[in-house]
């Protein structure tokens, strides 16, 4: 059959709130026209994050109830580490609470004044958690990636010549090299089992752990398995077997691929970084061997990590993004090309060429999606800032992204979300930028303040 379906049935469903265009430009004034100040309850679809946003299975529900919940060492602690090791054979794993505090202990462990941290793309969390520690985050993603119209399959590589070339220079200031999969920060963009293998050798050669930022794996092991030839008859799970045999450690964000409303985890074979890591852990989220989580949800990541690499699963959710993605393509809409795993990007200066930088066109593309149809997206572009977390960071293009929940909206939700976009391309010389009334930071998308520039 040549239509994808859900490889599931509804089993119950979530009341949507409707609104009026006008109930919808009150609430936006109340929010102060950021749509991450909005109550989600007044949100139609909500494409803010793909993180946390799943709906669970069946049978991670009935899971809950054999959560053991034992303060120290829990039958659910170790039915969830047997359920890494099977496919990333880590010597420790630390649970955590969600992706954010693995990547805040990882930082405080390795990094000194001084020390430099490489990656494909940093991830705004990731660059926050090693600037906050006196690290310099360094993002090395291939040129490919700054095209946003290229078709080049694997976009979220590692440049290796310039990680090279890093290595010979600063060798002594770099305790490890991150590799972000899929690259969230380029399109949600894969990286190929040739650039891993050839990252982890690089990082072999002079001596320095490879960590991966692994929070969408299970994505990156499809689109290896569609797009790299040598893979196309390996199983997903053999596929991410071989991914993590090349990395010393991971830092996961279980509410991406793991199918889970919480939780995380960080692992890693170094022994002196572990000590130090559960000290940590023990310090600011609990008890080793639970991390900030109850043993419910221990149970419920155990059984996501295998539902998360089922094939067919995997098929119908990246078919769903590619659906939205030349749906929106179709009616002139500029997406960055080709899509990634769990987002489309919308090149908003493309989009709206009219509207000044200053003037920030992505919150300006939020705004008129509310207003139109009560969606919220996410700028992850414009409104961030640099390492020093005092000025704005211009050199990277405006990008806005639709993240898409696991399992949780259908195809007329995607049809929705194609009409809303149709009608703000038709009338988009009307919309006019804002102004950032009040700042924020290191984070500040997540809590600016704005206003409508009223046009002379």
């Amino acid at each position: 059959m040549k239509t994808i379906i859900e490889p599931f049935r509804i089993k119950s469903v979530e009341r949507l709130k409707m609104t009026t265009e006008a109930q919808r430009k009150h609430l936006l004034k109340n929010a102060h026209y950021n749509v991450v100040l909005l109550n989600s309850d007044d949100v139609l679809i909500d494409l803010l994050t793909d993180s946390g946003t799943t709906a669970m299975s069946s049978e991670q529900w009935a899971s809950l109830h054999l959560g053991d919940e034992s303060y120290v060492r829990s039958p659910s602690y170790y039915k969830f580490v047997a359920a890494v090791q099977k496919y990333m054979p880590f010597k420790y794993v630390l649970p955590t609470h969600q992706g954010r505090p693995a990547e805040r202990i990882l930082a405080s462990v390795v990094s000194q004044d001084g020390s430099i941290i490489p990656n494909n793309s940093h991830f705004d969390t990731t660059r926050a958690n090693f600037s906050h520690a006196k690290a310099t985050p360094i993002d090395l993603v291939i040129d490919e990636a700054k095209d946003p119209t290229s078709l080049y399959p694997f976009k979220g590589n590692m440049d290796i010549p310039k990680l090279a070339l890093l290595l010979e220079k600063s060798q002594q200031n770099i305790p490890l090299i991150m590799l972000t999969i899929t690259n969230n920060s380029v399109g949600g963009q894969p990286v190929s089992m040739a650039n891993i293998r050839q990252t982890s050798e690089l990082c072999k050669s002079f001596n320095i752990p490879l960590f991966f930022d692994a929070c969408r794996f299970a994505e990156n092991a499809y689109l290896i398995k569609r797009n790299e030839a040598e893979y196309q008859d390996v199983s997903i799970k053999s596929i991410v077997q071989e991914m993590f045999s090349y990395a010393d450690g991971m830092t996961m964000s279980a509410k991406k691929d793991a199918l889970v409303n919480t939780g995380g985890w960080l692992a890693l074979n170094d022994d002196h970084w572990a000590e130090k890591a559960m000290d940590q852990l023990l310090l600011t989220e609990g008890f080793i061997t639970y991390g900030g989580l109850a043993g419910r949800d221990l149970h419920a990541m155990a059984l996501g990590i295998e539902e998360g690499i089922d094939e067919d699963y995997l098929k119908y959710r990246i078919n769903s993004i590619e659906y939205l993605g030349n749906a929106l393509d179709k009616v002139g809409i500029p997406v960055h090309k080709p899509f990634g795993g769990h987002a489309i990007y919308i090149d908003v200066e493309a989009m709206f060429s009219h509207i000044p930088v200053s003037a920030h066109p992505g919150q300006a593309l939020n705004m008129a999606l509310y207003e139109e149809a009560g969606i919220r997206a996410c700028e992850i572009s414009s409104v961030k800032l640099d390492n020093s977390a005092k000025q704005q960071n211009t050199s990277e293009k405006i990008i806005v992204r639709l993240a898409i929940p696991r399992r949780v909206y259908t195809k007329s939700h995607l049809d929705y979300i194609v009409e809303a976009f149709d009608n703000i391309n038709r009338r988009k010389e009307q919309i006019q930028g804002l102004n950032m009334t009040l700042d924020a930071h290191p984070l500040r998308q997540y809590a600016a303040q704005f206003e409508p520039i009223i046009a002379q």
